[in-house]
């Protein structure tokens, strides 16, 4: 899998100085990126981030990159979206999906981790709850839903939309479908997020359009009805230990802004 890395012109670009971990998302993090040369190539190089604010962001009054602590940049081919450390938090506690794959990234995917973030990494279990059930289905469904009714908007749109026309759906849309129930369905299981597919032959199939979306529906409700049993006998906790998590929290600041560490 050869993709080009950002260069550290585009980085400083792409993310505050302040990020404390940086790491690729989406079909890269999944195994799933293919070349612009493939004809069913349209992957963004997608990147996410975890800044600490300034200080007065945290005793003080003022915002950090937007008043949603969210900031999205793009640069060619360059999607990154980076959370301020806070905001980050309160997504890892809802379990998004998204968010807790950035804990979870094979080492070489990481492109940046600090002192202070590897304490992230090194914590992930504490975001491991039944919350996933929830999460992990309800963007599933999105995905469905989407697969039908896409706009086929930003980056590579035309030439998705173009696999659109030929297959009758947007099989890059199923492809995270499925892949996000088979996900689910392991971590409650097993109690472990396996961000980078094994699977991955299966979903670039999915992909390329060679299951028809009548086989894609099948699979899906099989998915959903399995995702429930294993959520009926899970035992990971409903919640998330929010002491435990809230000293993570000042662990992280406290380190940073008076401890001298990255």
């Amino acid at each position: 899998m050869q993709f080009k890395r950002p260069t550290q012109a585009q980085l400083k670009e792409l993310v505050p100085d302040n990020t404390i971990l940086l790491g690729y998302r989406g079909s890269i993090a999944h195994g799933l990126w293919e070349s612009p040369d493939s004809e069913f190539s349209t992957d963004d190089i997608d990147l996410m981030g975890v800044a600490v604010a300034p200080i007065e962001h945290y005793f003080g009054n003022a915002n950090f990159i937007g008043k949603r602590s969210t900031q999205e940049r793009f640069i060619g081919e360059y999607d990154s979206v980076t959370y301020e450390l806070r905001k980050f938090v309160g997504l890892l506690c809802n379990a998004n999906p998204n968010v807790l794959a950035l804990l979870r990234l094979e080492p070489h995917f990481y492109l940046k981790q600090t002192t202070t973030g590897k304490l992230l990494v090194t914590n992930k279990d504490l975001f491991a709850t039944k919350k996933i059930f929830h999460s992990f289905t309800g963007y599933a469904y999105g995905q469905i839903h989407r697969m039908t009714h896409n706009t086929c908007e930003g980056y590579m749109g035309e030439k998705r939309k173009t696999l659109v026309d030929r297959f009758g759906y947007d099989c890059k849309n199923a492809a995270h479908a499925i892949r996000l129930l088979r996900m689910g369905i392991e971590f409650l299981h097993e109690g472990q997020l396996n961000v980078f597919r094994e699977d991955r032959q299966s979903l670039l199939e999915i992909k390329h359009g060679e299951w028809t979306l009548d086989k894609v529906k099948e699979e899906s409700d099989r998915l959903f009805r399995r995702a429930e049993d294993v959520y009926d006998r899970c035992s990971l906790p409903a919640e998330p230990d929010m002491d435990k998590v809230n000293e993570l929290l000042v662990d992280i600041l406290d380190r940073k802004f008076f401890g001298g560490q990255d």
